[in-house]
């Protein structure tokens, strides 16, 4: 879809409103039914939340919070403050009191918009903090206002009905492109979250990119499974539909994707790789029991089943993108055969986040993509084989971290953001992901080992579920030796003895593991094998978007 690069976000949905006023902006369900939102009405609510914030004092380039679960007033509030000159501080719905307490301090939030049920949680996590003067809760949490020392505490529909005077509120600021429209919390798999200040400039970036890669319709549907508090959410299933002038259907949860696949027929779907491959696992379990689809698939002729296969999701899906982690290229390959164009993409926060995407034309599976259109990417001191430090240039690159020059100064160098991530980029600008340059293991000769690469080969053992390679030290030496953490596939394990009608101990677990392991390894170099195992029969702790907290974990010593 062609655009003429509007300045601000505000401009998508002025156009939209007025271009495309009856189309459905957002549709989700209540009450088991579904309801849904014209761009007429999604503007007419955004300029309600502006005369709300004005009503409490909040001015143009205030830091305001929004912590909500995924629900039609996230958007609208974060457009009617993003549009009007606010910066958006979006907070994970599932962060702990402390979590929530830096992420409002370190910003200097004046006020924060939540849903009723994230009380409890601010409750704790919203005393003491000095910039903080307002709490407005959505869901009749409460009535009318109350006031708590320094801090006040309100009713969003009470507020909404006073808010009159203030009608005005939206059309009496506009941002400008390099206005701050969101400060976004690094989700942390590393160490203590950092603020990302993203532009209005940076994501119109995106859609424009976005736009080059592949085409958007006015009749598509986008589906909306991830939390839109993360980056990738936001652009790509907000942001993008909006400039496009078309749907986005919110899924319930991730029990329902796919019944509400087949309620709401969405043309594209952005998915973690985690969900597609459950998806995928569902898709294929169905087809192993019918026999005609099985010789279909055996004799190659997988786009026939395709058509059955995308009228279980809906009758409508041609596109899914997955990003947030590596993808499986056998599981793309897989929807791709279906006629499902499956493409993937590669970002940071602090790129707003997509910086690579294959596209939609050129799909070079294994890889993650092209720098996104009228950005860069470079591979700083690469090795022999090409692999060095990925480096993004452009209009998508964040402005900095917020308050933390020292950060912006080491990410962000003659205008160059280092990634901290590993790759190299083939003859037709195509970039491989290898790793994270904090996470490379230097073993004893001086050799380069990539976790991902190590991990990649123990997942593929039968009854490993997930691993994750570490780097460790034996006694004093200073090189780092390769050890890994693996956790069983318990449901694979239980139902097979369940059929067996035996039950295994944890001993016989740890063998079974230990062994398979040893085997999946074989496939790869000797220098790059674990040294040292240990079994956890814990899933790993993980952020919101699925990524293991790699900072957690050690390789045991015993």
């Amino acid at each position: 879809m062609s655009q003429q690069n509007p300045a601000t976000l505000r401009t998508y949905i002025l156009r939209a409103a007025e271009e495309s006023p009856d189309t459905v902006a957002f549709r989700w369900k209540q009450d088991h039914a579904w309801r849904a939102l014209t761009y007429r009405e999604y503007l007419a609510r955004a300029r309600d939340v502006a005369a709300v914030a004005a009503s409490l004092g909040v001015r143009p380039g205030d830091r305001v919070a929004l912590m909500m679960e995924n629900r039609v007033e996230w958007a609208t509030t974060y457009l009617g403050l993003a549009c009007t000159a606010i910066t958006v501080v979006p907070v994970d719905a599932k962060l702990l009191p402390g979590e929530v307490a830096h992420i409002l301090r370190d910003s200097g939030a004046v006020a924060i918009f939540a849903g009723g049920r994230r009380w409890p949680v601010l409750a704790e996590a919203v005393p003491g903090l000095p910039d903080l003067r307002h709490v407005v809760l959505l869901d009749n949490a409460l009535e009318g206002s109350v006031q708590e020392g320094t801090l006040q505490r309100h009713d969003y529909a009470s507020l909404l009905q006073k808010a009159t005077p203030f009608a005005d509120a939206f059309d009496r600021a506009a941002p400008k492109p390099s206005d701050i429209a969101s400060i976004l919390y690094t989700s942390g798999t590393t160490g203590r979250p950092k603020g990302a200040m993203l532009t209005h400039a940076n994501f119109v970036a995106q859609v424009d990119g976005a736009f080059e890669c592949f085409h958007v319709r006015r009749d598509d549907n986008f589906l909306l499974v991830l939390p839109l508090h993360h980056a990738f959410a936001f652009t790509a299933n907000f942001i993008v539909p909006i400039a496009a002038q078309c749907e986005v259907s919110m899924v319930e949860n991730l029990r329902s994707v796919g019944a509400n696949t087949r309620e709401v027929h969405p043309s594209i779907l952005l998915a973690v790789p985690l969900l597609a491959e459950k998806m995928l696992e569902v898709i294929q379990k169905k087809l192993r029991k019918n026999l005609f689809a099985s010789i279909l698939l055996r004799i190659g002729l997988s786009r026939i089943v395709g058509r059955g296969v995308v009228k279980s999701l809906g009758g409508r899906l041609r596109i899914l993108i997955c990003g947030g982690a590596a993808s499986d290229p056998a599981m793309l390959q897989a929807y791709n055969d279906f006629g499902i164009h499956t493409i993937e993409g590669y970002g940071l926060t602090e790129t707003a986040p997509i910086c690579a995407l294959t596209p939609e034309s050129e799909i070079h599976l294994g890889t993650v993509g092209k720098a996104l259109p009228g950005n860069g990417l470079l591979i700083d001191e690469p090795n022999d084989e090409g692999v060095g430090e990925i480096c993004v240039t452009g209009p998508i690159v964040m402005k900095g971290y917020f308050h933390n020059d020292a950060a912006t100064a080491e990410a962000i160098q003659n205008g160059v953001f280092h990634t901290g991530d590993l790759g190299r980029l083939d003859a037709n600008g195509y970039l491989t992901i290898t790793g994270r340059k904090k996470s490379l293991i230097v073993n004893r000769e001086g050799k380069n080992i990539y976790p991902e690469e190590v991990e990649q080969a123990i997942n593929a053992a039968p009854h490993i579920l997930e691993s994750l390679v570490l780097g460790f030290h034996e006694g004093d030496e200073k090189a780092e030796r390769v050890g890994a953490i693996a956790v069983p596939d318990m449901d694979r394990i239980e139902a097979e003895s369940k059929r067996s009608r035996t039950k295994p101990s944890h001993e016989d677990i740890e063998k079974l593991c230990l062994k398979e392991l040893h085997e999946a390894v074989a496939s790869i170099a000797e220098y790059k094998r674990p040294r040292k195992v240990n079994i956890r029969f814990e899933p790993f702790e993980r952020t919101t978007t699925q990524k293991i907290k790699r900072y957690l974990y050690s390789i045991s010593a015993e």
